[in-house]
């Protein structure tokens, strides 16, 4: 097992590591308004989404990092997922530019108005569809619900381990990561042993920017687009239908 040592600015250095050529990394990843900028309609109380500029969930912007960090370090392939619609393929784009080797976008008419049970559904069968991985990312939480109940439901719809509130990782090797988690009453150091789910805390530091010339190449990539039927998804577990929270 390799050491990682604790820096100032990027919390991990590393110093000598062997390559792990087959690790497979799979990020999911949430567009989200930006909330910075949401407004509330006086009279309903509810959101205004219209017009709102949407972006990468921040917490989702710390996981991606931190499997971008893996892979430059110990090498690996790395996969972007997102359920959104058709637009979310110029973010899984982005992806691409800054790292990721591929990238799939979860889009049917039936995915419309799930709540986190249905978008946990739909997930794991796109992770089963493009995997198998050795390690599933989350960030923690997304902005626009707060719930941080994604990637639990995933873990357990896949029946994989799961380490949440992540904030470090340590050691690599081909057994699993040692990372670091924050609870509300401690630090710990644990051993995330692959495969394994894990979810993200948002980093101090920000996710890096792509080369131009990376950014430029993204543009004709083609985002490969999974539906419903292609998922063999059960639709009654899917979107609207498959979605018990009532607000």
């Amino acid at each position: 097992m390799q050491n990682l040592q604790i820096t100032g600015d990027t919390g991990i250095q590393l110093s000598g590591f062997n390559k792990m050529k087959n690790l497979k990394i799979c990020v999911c990843i949430k567009q989200v308004p930006d909330t910075q900028k949401v407004k509330i309609d006086p009279v309903k109380g509810t959101m205004i989404r219209k017009g709102v500029p949407r972006i990468m969930n921040p917490y989702d912007e710390s996981a991606l990092e931190m499997a971008l960090e893996i892979k430059d370090m110990v090498g690996g392939e790395i996969t972007t997922i997102s359920m959104g619609i058709p637009s979310v393929a110029n973010m899984l784009r982005y992806t691409i530019a800054l790292g990721a080797d591929r990238t799939f976008l979860l889009t049917s008419p039936e995915f419309a108005g799930a709540d986190t049970l249905a978008t946990s559904y739909t997930l794991s069968l796109g992770i089963a569809e493009t995997g198998p991985y050795d390690l599933i990312l989350f960030g923690k939480q997304a902005i626009d619900g707060d719930t941080a109940q994604v990637g639990p439901e995933v873990a357990s719809a896949l029946n994989m381990p799961l380490v949440t509130y992540i904030s470090n990782f340590f050691e690599i090797d081909n057994d699993g990561l040692k990372v670091e988690r924050f609870t509300d009453y401690s630090r710990e150091i644990v051993k995330a042993k692959f495969p394994s789910v894990i979810t993200v805390l948002k980093a101090k530091s920000r996710l890096r920017m792509p080369k131009l010339s990376q950014l430029i190449q993204s543009f004709d990539v083609e985002i490969p687009f999974l539906n419903a039927k292609r998922l063999k998804a059960d639709i009654n577990r899917c979107g609207l239908k498959g979605s018990p929270t009532r607000v």
